[in-house]
């Protein structure tokens, strides 16, 4: 895909949200006029908001105050972070990218929390047999990602520290699901993508690890909000950090447990759902400035790129009061 192709896709995704934006705005008023009986979470196929949803724990919390949790599953970061914008969740976790998009696009967001680093849990697969040894070999290949997804932003620093141009590599852009049937039919030479995706290529397909995210990015799973949501309802959000913070407290001491959970969550294989595991990193925390500051180096790489639309100031998106 040329670059041209991106930005083409990008004003796309912008238009898009600008859009929802608009249609969302009666939406958003009326959550930020009172609190709301309901917390609407959007979460993904893996991680700590899926480890809730399983043990069941944040909704006898929150039954106590009469205030009942809905569920929602996305494929990927940016849907779900479109689906805040729109107003149909109200919270939910996306890794470092898609906020940026988000918010360059004009979604009004907020940061809420972060998890520690995890580096190795997204990396950029070859199939098996491929003659591909390096990342200056992906020079004039096909390579398929989630447009926005924290993934986009690997690719970018395993090409730049190999010292190949963006725009020397076809970029696919694909979600999950349709990546896996391209990769797997030999239509794109090379997958960048996170856990447990990344579990099930490898135990599923015997696909090749070219580089994980170790030296090279963060990899932080963030907590987000609507800024609506999250000022009208303060209380319901800590006590989301604060399940969020017990489940990673015991998921961090009862790994087979937390594997049982995921498995039977996610119906994926328990050898790959075990292997996804051992790469999570547990420890919800509050958003602290040099996280955002590492954030605000994504952006502008992006903006450098014309990945986004605009300049963003990452701060922005901050919580307007401390949890």
């Amino acid at each position: 895909m040329t670059l041209y192709s991106n930005k083409r896709a990008t004003r796309r995704l912008t238009l898009g949200l600008l859009l929802a934006t608009v249609l969302a705005t009666g939406v958003a008023t009326d959550a930020s006029a009172q609190a709301s009986k309901e917390v609407r979470i959007g979460y993904q196929k893996y991680g700590t908001l899926t480890l809730l949803k399983g043990r069941g724990t944040l909704e006898k919390r929150l039954a106590e105050k009469g205030i009942s949790v809905k569920w929602t599953e996305f494929p990927a970061g940016p849907v779900l972070l479109e689906g805040l914008n729109v107003g149909s969740i109200d919270f939910g976790a996306v890794g470092e990218a898609p906020p940026i998009f988000a918010q360059a696009a004009g979604a009004n967001l907020v940061y809420v929390g972060n998890e520690p680093p995890s580096p190795q849990s997204e990396a950029i697969i070859v199939p098996k047999g491929s003659t591909i040894r390096s990342i200056a070999d992906l020079k004039g290949k096909k390579v398929v990602l989630n447009k926005g997804s924290n993934v986009h932003y690997l690719l970018v620093k395993a090409l730049e520290k190999a010292g190949v141009n963006y725009k020397d590599v076809q970029v696919v852009f694909l979600p999950p699901a349709d990546a896996r049937a391209s990769f797997e039919r030999g239509a794109v030479d090379a997958w960048v993508i996170w856990d447990p995706f990344l579990a099930a290529a490898e135990k599923q397909l015997g696909a090749k690890i070219l580089s994980d995210g170790k030296g090279l990015v963060a990899n932080h799973q963030f907590y987000l909000a609507s800024r609506p949501y999250a000022v009208a309802n303060a209380d319901t959000v800590r006590i989301v950090i604060e399940e969020l913070a017990k489940v990673d407290d015991w998921g961090r001491q009862n790994q087979k447990d937390v594997a049982a959970i995921l498995t039977a969550q996610t119906g994926l294989e328990p050898s790959v759902v075990e292997l996804a595991a051992s790469r999570y990193a547990y420890g919800v925390k509050p958003v602290t400035p040099e996280v955002i500051g590492e954030q605000q180096k994504i952006a502008d790489v992006f903006s450098t790129l014309k990945l986004i639309p605009k300049p963003i100031v990452v701060k922005d998106a901050q919580l307007p009061y401390k949890l």
